[in-house]
């Protein structure tokens, strides 16, 4: 009996120690398994991690870009809003500068207009003094236009005997005729100039260049007043001496040439900007034609 309880529980523990190794050897495979699957999904876990530190870093980006994107977009419409205002005023300088363009365009149309007027006048008195002058040697007169205003140049040797400013009896003639033509054209007035060369004078009745190119010029102006009525109020006498010469006085032909009395004819300056006035009524450069 007692065998048989021994050999009974001898077959019960065996039983149970292979059972127990049936289930640790279970529970390893599954603790293999869980293992497994842990990490697997520490792996994941981690790629997570970085996948989202990552878009943290490019939203971080998104973000101060579009942040920059506003702030320069707000900038835009600010610098847009300047700029309409600047190319509104620019729009109006630039109209006030075409007008202002316009009107000088306008004034000097009209003041070119007076110009020319006032050419055709001198150079109708050229043409006067030359029919009036008749048939002079030209080398001792000429008549010329510079600058608007009518020059007589008349050589000294028509006039004066050397280093002399007293008239000589046949240059009468010649000045007769000039007061007939300044005498015709009582709205003219005009200056007598008297030119010498560079040759030093000096006598007990002249000082010097100066002294002499003034007595001439004033000899004539008494000439035309005294024997051929001029009026006096219409003349004014100039000496210029050496400086304004014609030539260089290197030769004697060249000094011959700068000893010169002109006359310069001079219209009156109320004269010229009555033709001013005249020339804006012009139709023909926008005058009223009043």
């Amino acid at each position: 009996m007692k065998k048989i309880f021994l050999g009974t529980l001898a077959m019960t523990v065996l039983l149970s120690s292979c059972v127990s190794q049936k289930k640790y050897a279970d529970l390893e495979a599954k603790h293999k398994e869980t293992q497994d699957l842990l990490n697997s999904a520490t792996v994941k876990l981690n790629d997570c991690l970085e996948e989202k530190a990552t878009a943290d870093s490019r939203l971080k980006t998104l973000e101060d870009q579009n942040a920059f994107l506003k702030a320069n977009n707000q900038e835009l419409i600010n610098n847009m809003g300047n700029l309409t205002t600047l190319t509104t005023k620019g729009a109006e300088n630039l109209e006030k500068s075409l007008e202002s363009l316009q009107e000088k365009d306008l004034t000097i149309r009209k003041l070119q207009n007076a110009v020319t007027r006032r050419d055709s006048v001198n150079l109708a008195l050229v043409q006067s003094l030359k029919g009036v002058l008749g048939n002079l040697d030209d080398e001792d007169i000429e008549i010329s236009v510079e600058k608007g205003v009518v020059f007589v140049s008349i050589s000294d040797k028509l006039l004066f005997r050397s280093g002399s400013y007293n008239v000589t009896n046949a240059a009468k003639e010649v000045l007769g005729k000039v007061a007939k033509v300044v005498n015709n054209k009582p709205d003219f007035e005009f200056m007598v100039e008297g030119h010498t060369d560079n040759v030093p004078i000096r006598t007990s009745e002249l000082a010097d260049n100066w002294d002499l190119s003034v007595k001439r010029a004033t000899s004539v102006v008494r000439i035309l007043q005294n024997d051929f009525g001029v009026d006096p109020a219409r003349m004014t006498a100039a000496g210029r001496s050496y400086y304004v010469p014609l030539v260089d006085n290197d030769t004697s032909a060249n000094r011959a040439k700068n000893r010169r009395t002109r006359i310069v004819v001079l219209p009156k300056i109320d004269q010229f900007y009555n033709m001013i006035e005249e020339g804006m009524k012009d139709p023909a450069i926008g005058g009223t034609g009043k």
